[in-house]
């Protein structure tokens, strides 16, 4: 059995495949969670939710590529959401200092008053990290009180900033990028202990090889797993029992 740490099933390329979720039930991939973007991407994540109650766990979060003028708004609806049902994490939350700089400050802001929310209802996050790693452990570390938990999503950084993360108490988040060839993936899985990583897809996007440059899917994780495994040199059942019970043990699910 796999879980899917970290799944778009709403995506509208996704949503157009109707066959998507069960090829990831008859894969193993028997529980997916889905990170929020912003207000737009709600319906369609928890239809699909309520959908497929057993296989399908949605999060409530802001996505920092989504904070702009309107995101006090956002923020009060992310908040709103969370007093309504039960979501499985705070996310995706964070930073991102790839492509627009101009909302940094909100962004930080936004971050920061999500991961309070996580604390009030005891929830982990899951973290969007790009090119900003090194801040966004930074107020992970402010934050941490012993409570905080949860998810650097699709990990991107350093040796150096995995042993950090890994020292707070946090997961990596692994997926398809770990397959390609220009990465330094396999050193920080040589690293961290196999207690501190978690499958992910990041569908549509980033599918691993040798699927890569098609729309990537839940069904893939199996070959994220393997390839864990041949760097870890154990076989893919090992990847999938400690994945999956590490996925578990975080969302309480």
């Amino acid at each position: 059995m796999f879980i899917d740490t970290h799944t778009h099933l709403y995506d509208e390329r996704l949503m157009a495949d109707e066959g998507q979720i069960q090829r990831a039930i008859d894969a193993g991939v028997t529980k997916m969670y889905m990170p929020n973007c912003d207000k737009g991407t709600i319906d369609g994540m928890l239809l699909l939710a309520d959908k497929w109650p057993a296989n399908c766990m949605p999060m409530m979060g802001l996505h920092p590529c989504y904070v702009k003028e309107q995101y006090k708004e956002e923020l009060a609806l992310v908040a709103e959401w969370l007093g309504k049902r039960k979501f499985y994490a705070v996310g995706e939350i964070g930073l991102d200092y790839h492509w627009d700089l101009t909302f940094k400050a909100q962004q930080i802001e936004a971050f920061e008053y999500q991961i309070d929310l996580a604390l009030q209802y005891d929830l982990p996050i899951v973290i969007h990290s790009r090119e900003s790693t090194g801040d966004c452990i930074d107020i992970v570390r402010s934050k941490q009180n012993g409570k905080l938990k949860g998810i650097f999503h699709c990990y991107g950084g350093t040796v150096d900033e995995a042993v950090q993360i890994v020292e707070l108490g946090f997961l990596l988040g692994i997926g398809g990028v770990v397959t390609y060839k220009n990465t330094n993936l396999p050193e920080v899985i040589t690293t961290v202990p196999l207690a501190n990583i978690v499958l992910e897809t990041d569908a549509p996007y980033l599918a691993p090889a040798p699927y890569r440059g098609k729309r990537n899917q839940s069904s893939y994780i199996p070959a994220i797993a393997q390839k864990i495994a041949d760097i870890k040199q154990c076989n893919i059942e090992e990847i999938a029992e400690a994945t999956t019970a590490n996925a578990l043990r975080l969302f309480g699910n």
